[in-house]
């Protein structure tokens, strides 16, 4: 097909294009516009066809003159070379010449030359052999042990060539008995000790040149170089007044780099060379034996880094300390590729993961001295206050400084023991599955745990055996609470930020919940624990203001008790400091009431004597007769039907509440004096008047008023009971009493 198209005679580009052809067909097919197209791309073809053409001239040109000029050149240059050349030859031809003369005369000396030289050499090692007893004594007094061992052995070559006759056969013995001699003073030096293990070697070497029995040589060495490594660790024990890095420097010096020497040294003599004169199993079993002493050798060094770590922890510099563990990790990573066949049982990676074990508990410990230090400081301002008003203005002080110093105290120690992860390290603790463990340890044992130690020793001071002031319990209760709102939730993903910990999905790790639930639970103990305090003081107040007075001998009431008075106010000091603390319910979120939610505060208790339609919560025994109120039946319907008061209970973290809980226990100490005591009807009376004066005084510091009413009307109504003579005081003249008061 490519060739139909290649000799089609309308295509331009075939070799048999007819032109008259082409232009009919083109004015019987084509349009006027088709033909001036056609006219205008074939014009424009043309002209880039010519353009192209001359710059083909025009390039094939230039490289035509260059290569004209570079013929032209090396034209010249050949004709210099064949001149050079021509007198290179006339030289060599001149060397050819003086060269075969030279040898011409020199043909007959020759021969007689190298007979000369061969009895020269014959005569040098004569004079070598006669001369050598006296070499070897020199050399063996300048102590140059190698050198005459070196003659020595060259001797023996001699010696096996012409020993059989007589004069080198005495020369021989003397030389044998000289090198006997040298021997045994090898093998004493070898057995001295304080050898050191460049000084082993280089014996050890001579001594297997001198034919010593290789088992028991190798035996020997490993035995003389224990003695010198002992004597090293025994020196590096002393070595306590220099700093970690000084320690670990010397170590490797000198104990590691004698134990390598020594182990390389073996290793060339004894394992890697073959003897013909020991048994097949000779190899094997200096390996294994060199094993056994190169790990007991390390086992006993990092003993004694260990030792040193665990004296250091607490009082160096940790990353001091971490920095000659990288050191001795490095050293000990290069003697694993000394000689094949040799595995390094232990490594520094247990050091240092049992050294961040140990730091985290140093940690810890100082955590909890931090934090009781902290408490001390919180107790020694409250004892320093002047009064409970005056501490209530700075409990919020207390709180924000022990809590941010808790809560940076651990960030620091956080960040202190990071420096285990550096990556710049030489080893990776959490490639290790102990140091996985440890890292997890940081967080639980920690972090988790001295979390927990707060939790634990907060919550000892609510014990009704410690004698805690009350407003330490609050600081503590307030504390332990803004921990579980910010603190615990801050310093988990903290921690698990810092060391890479995915807690949410691991199943042995704690939840933070866990945590958050019991600061919880510790902050609502401390703070039913201080409900009780308060509600205990101001109990005391009133069983003595109860027991202390004789009610069958009373005088009509004229004012208020003073320790009404006391209560009150001891309420409104207690009021101050919670509220400086928490806030109010989301009935009085301005932290305090205004108004009452009746007009209690303005008609006198009992008012139902005077009219019974009132609406607000009034005590049943207005509607009965005198002669009714003395039916005990009377009292016990009246309980029946109502809602019990739960005094001891929880209470929640609001102001109103928390002094809400504190009444309830003063009022319920009140009504139970009340019960155990008889009163005249001037003592009614009295118990009359003081209960106005707590209901006209008690209203704004609670959130719902009836239950203070409730309490109230239980109290006058046991009072009603145990008097002789139940008559109550007019509602006005009560209300003046009280007002006046």
């Amino acid at each position: 097909m490519a060739e139909t198209n290649a000799q089609h005679p309308f295509d331009m580009d075939s070799s048999s294009f007819d032109a008259e052809k082409y232009l009919e067909r083109l004015l019987k097919d084509c349009s006027l516009k088709q033909i001036m197209d056609t006219e205008a791309a074939v014009v424009k073809d043309t002209q880039t066809l010519h353009s192209d053409m001359q710059t083909l001239v025009y390039e094939n040109y230039n490289k035509f003159i260059s290569a004209t000029d570079t013929i032209r050149r090396m034209k010249d240059d050949f004709k210099q070379m064949e001149t050079d050349v021509n007198l290179l030859m006339t030289k060599m031809q001149s060397i050819t010449t003086f060269s075969e003369q030279i040898t011409g005369t020199l043909q007959g000396t020759r021969s007689q030359l190298f007979r000369l030289s061969e009895k020269h050499s014959l005569l040098k090692r004569l004079q070598f052999l006669s001369t050598l007893p006296a070499k070897l004594k020199s050399l063996i007094e300048e102590q140059n042990y190698a050198q005459a061992v070196q003659d020595y052995l060259h001797a023996q070559k001699v010696f096996a060539q012409y020993g059989r006759q007589p004069s080198f056969d005495g020369i021989q013995r003397d030389c044998d008995a000289i090198m006997a001699d040298l021997k045994e003073r090898l093998r004493k030096d070898f057995q001295r000790a304080g050898n050191t293990a460049q000084s082993l070697t280089e014996i050890g070497e001579l001594l297997l040149q001198l034919d010593e029995k290789t088992s028991d040589l190798a035996s020997e060495m490993l035995t003389c170089a224990g003695k010198r490594l002992h004597e090293q660790i025994v020196m590096l024990q002393d070595q306590t007044e220099r700093d970690m890095l000084e320690f670990v420097d010397m170590g490797i010096d000198g104990f590691l780099n004698d134990l390598a020497l020594v182990v390389t040294s073996y290793f060339d003599m004894f394992v890697a060379k073959h003897y013909e004169q020991e048994r097949d199993d000779f190899q094997e079993n200096a390996l294994q034996e060199l094993n056994i002493f190169l790990n007991a050798n390390i086992d006993k060094y990092l003993t004694l880094v260990q030792d040193r770590v665990e004296s250091d922890i607490g009082y160096g510099d940790t990353q001091v300390m971490l920095r000659a563990l990288d050191r001795l990790h490095r050293r000990l990573q290069a003697m694993r590729n000394i000689c094949r066949g040799l595995e390094v049982q232990r490594n520094t990676v247990s050091i240092i993961i049992g050294a961040a074990h140990q730091l985290c508990d140093a940690h810890a410990k100082n955590l909890k001295d931090h934090f009781a230090d902290s408490l001390s400081a919180v107790r020694l301002s409250l004892v320093s206050a002047k009064s409970d008003a005056a501490t209530g203005l700075n409990l919020s002080d207390l709180i924000s400084n022990l809590y941010v110093a808790m809560v940076e105290k651990i960030k620091g120690v956080l960040q202190d023991l990071l420096i285990f992860l550096r990556t710049d390290w030489s080893f990776n603790i959490k490639a290790e599955h102990k140091g996985a463990l440890c890292v997890e340890g940081i967080r639980e044992n920690l972090l988790i745990g001295f979390l927990r130690h707060i939790a634990k020793v907060m919550c000892g001071f609510g014990d009704a055996s410690s004698s805690s002031p009350p407003n330490l319990l609050l600081v503590l209760s307030k504390t332990c609470l803004e921990l579980e709102q910010q603190g615990v939730h801050i310093l988990i993903a903290l921690v698990d930020d810092l060391y890479e910990i995915d807690s949410e999905n691991s199943a042995t790790l704690t939840h933070e919940t866990e945590i958050c639930a019991e600061m919880r639970e510790t902050a609502q103990a401390l703070l039913d624990a201080y409900v009780r305090l308060q509600g205990t003081n101001i109990s005391q107040m009133l069983r003595k203001s109860v027991e202390t007075r004789d009610w069958l001998n009373c005088l009509e009431p004229r004012s208020v008790r003073a320790v009404m008075k006391r209560v009150v106010e001891e309420l409104g000091s207690i009021e101050t400091v919670v509220a400086s603390l928490y806030e109010a319910t989301a009935n009085t979120a301005s932290g305090f009431r205004t108004t009452a939610s009746s007009d209690s505060s303005r008609k006198t208790y009992f008012s139902n004597f005077a009219s019974t339609s009132k609406p607000q919560y009034r005590s049943n025994w207005s509607n009965y007769t005198p002669s009714q109120l003395e039916s005990s039946y009377v009292s016990n319907i009246h309980r029946l039907f109502s809602e019990r008061v739960e005094i001891f209970t929880s209470v929640e973290f609001t102001k109103s509440s928390i002094v809400m809980g504190i009444i309830k226990i003063g009022l319920k100490t009140l009504l139970e004096c009340v019960r155990l005591r008889t009163f005249s009807k001037y003592g009614l009376q009295q118990i009359q008047v003081d209960a106005h004066y707590l209901q006209m005084n008690l209203w704004r510091f609670v959130s719902d008023e009836n239950l203070v009413n409730f309490l109230l009307d239980e109290i006058l109504g046991s009072a009603v009971q145990r008097c002789l003579e139940s008559v109550l005081m007019e509602p006005n003249a009560v209300e003046i009493i009280c007002e006046r008061g």
